[in-house]
C-alpha cells in the first residue's frame, strides 16, 4: 500500500483527542484492522471488539518485545549496565513468556487482591478528607484537587512512600507518559527517580517494613526473585498503572456523569449501581485509550488483513469498546449495563494486575463525590476541555467544577 494511502486520520492533534470516538468510528467503518501512518512509520491500528481480542489473546503470534519477532540468533540480550529506558521500561506490560509469567507470578505474591480490599476504609477516609477541604469553596479543579491526590496517597502508602514526597510522583508519573517538556527534562527526571528509588530499595533490603515495596525487593517464586532492573521497571509501571489508570476513571467517568445528568441521578438514588456503572465508565471513556505496542511475530492474515513477521500492531482499546457489532447502543452511558465485557483492563496475559485498585478507588471515589457534592456540574463548556498529549491513556488537563456550597453543609 503507497504511503500516501495511509495517513487518513490524524490520531495526535488536540481535535482529535476531543473526538476520538467519532475518528474510530469511521476507521472501524472503513476497516477493523487499518494500516494508518504512526509517528515513527506504519502502525496496524485494531479497532473491532472480536479482532482486539485476538490480537491481546495471542501473545504467541503478537508480542510486546520487538526482539521477539527476530530469529534467535538475532535476538541481542539486554546490556549488563542497562540504560535508562531498560531499566524503567522493562516490566509486565514489555515482556513475553516465559519471562512475563515469572514476573507476575513474583509480583502477585505482593500486590494480593487481600491487601488491596484491606484499602477501602482508607480510601474511604482520603475521599472525605479531600472534599472536607474545598466543600465550601463551590468550585475546583476536579483532577487536581481530587481525581490526582487520592490515589497518589493510596499508591505512594501502599509503596511506603513519605507523604511529603507524593508531588514528585506526579512528576515522574507524566515522565513516564513521555509527557516533558524537552529531551534533557526527561533524562533529568527519569535520572531523580532511579536515584530515589535506588535509596528507597537499600533501605528495605536492610530494614524491611510493612509495605509493598519490601514485599517486591523480598519477593521470591520457587527460588526466583526480581532482578535490579525487573524491581525498578516494576515500580514505574506501579506508579503508573496504579495511579494513572485511576485519575482517568475518576475524571472521565465523572465528565460523563455530568454530560448525562439522568444516569447521575439515578447513581445518587441508587449508589449500589456503582458496580456496574464504573464498568460502563471504562467502556464508555476508559482511562486507556490503547494498548501497548505489540509487534507481529509471524506473517498474520486477520479478516482480510495480512500483517507481516515484525509490523507494529495497536489495539485500540477504546474503539473496540464502541463497537456497535458487539455492545448495543454502544455510544450510549448505560449505567446498569448488564455482562459488560469490555476491554478497559486489557486481555490475555497482559490483564491489568492493578485492575481490583483501580475498580475500588473508583467507586468509593465517585459514589463518594456525587453524595456529598449533589448538584456538582461542569464550570466551563466541554468544548473547552483539552485532552492531555499521551496517545495511551485518555485523560483531561483539567475538569473544573461547580455546586452549591450552601446545600452541602
Amino acid at each position: 500500500m503507497p504511503d500516501h494511502d495511509i495517513h487518513r486520520y490524524d490520531l495526535y492533534s488536540q481535535n482529535f483527542r476531543a473526538n476520538a470516538y467519532e475518528t474510530y468510528a469511521r476507521m472501524r467503518a472503513e476497516n477493523p484492522v487499518l494500516l494508518q501512518g504512526g509517528l515513527q512509520g506504519p502502525i496496524w491500528f485494531v479497532s473491532g471488539y472480536e479482532e482486539a481480542k485476538q490480537v491481546l489473546a495471542d501473545h504467541k503470534r503478537f508480542v510486546s518485545d520487538y526482539r521477539n519477532t527476530l530469529p534467535p540468533e538475532a535476538r541481542d540480550g539486554r546490556t549488563s549496565v542497562p540504560d535508562l529506558f531498560d531499566l524503567l521500561y522493562t516490566n509486565l506490560l514489555s515482556t513475553d513468556r516465559p519471562d512475563h509469567t515469572r514476573l507476575r507470578a513474583i509480583v502477585s505474591k505482593a500486590f494480593t487482591n487481600r491487601r488491596i480490599l484491606a484499602l477501602a476504609p482508607r480510601i474511604q477516609q482520603i475521599a472525605d478528607e479531600l472534599i472536607d477541604g474545598i466543600q465550601d469553596q463551590g468550585q475546583m479543579d476536579l483532577i487536581d484537587a481530587y481525581a490526582f491526590p487520592l490515589p497518589i496517597v493510596v499508591i505512594c502508602e501502599l509503596l511506603g512512600v513519605p507523604a511529603a514526597d507524593r508531588d514528585k510522583f506526579r512528576i515522574w508519573s507524566n515522565t513516564f507518559l513521555g509527557i516533558a517538556e524537552d529531551e534533557p527534562a526527561y533524562v533529568q527526571r527519569l535520572t531523580d527517580f532511579v536515584q530515589y528509588i535506588g535509596r528507597m530499595v537499600a533501605k528495605r533490603r536492610q530494614e524491611p517494613q510493612d509495605d509493598l515495596l519490601s514485599d517486591l525487593v523480598h519477593a521470591e517464586e520457587a527460588g526466583d526473585h526480581l532482578s535490579e532492573q525487573e524491581l525498578f521497571g516494576m515500580i514505574a509501571l506501579l506508579i503508573v498503572a496504579g495511579h494513572e489508570t485511576t485519575v482517568n476513571l475518576i475524571s472521565n467517568g465523572m465528565l460523563a456523569l455530568m454530560q448525562h445528568p439522568d444516569q447521575m441521578a439515578l447513581l445518587q438514588q441508587e449508589p449500589a449501581l456503582i458496580e456496574t456503572a464504573v464498568e460502563e465508565f471504562l467502556r464508555y471513556d476508559g482511562a486507556v485509550e490503547r494498548s501497548t505496542t505489540r509487534y507481529a511475530a509471524e506473517d498474520v492474515r486477520i479478516n482480510d488483513q495480512l500483517i507481516r513477521r515484525g509490523t507494529p500492531v495497536i489495539v485500540v482499546l477504546g474503539a473496540a469498546n464502541r463497537d456497535p457489532g458487539h455492545y448495543e447502543e454502544a455510544d450510549q452511558l448505560e449505567i446498569t449495563r448488564q455482562s459488560n465485557k469490555h476491554l478497559g483492563f486489557g486481555y490475555g496475559i497482559h490483564y491489568c494486575l492493578g485492575a481490583p485498585l483501580a475498580r475500588l478507588e473508583g467507586k468509593i471515589a465517585i459514589n463518594t463525590l456525587i453524595q456529598r457534592l449533589p448538584d456538582l456540574r461542569l464550570a466551563r463548556p466541554i468544548q473547552e476541555l483539552r485532552y492531555r498529549s499521551s496517545p495511551v491513556v485518555r485523560g483531561l488537563e483539567r475538569l473544573p467544577i461547580v455546586w452549591n456550597s450552601a446545600a452541602t453543609n
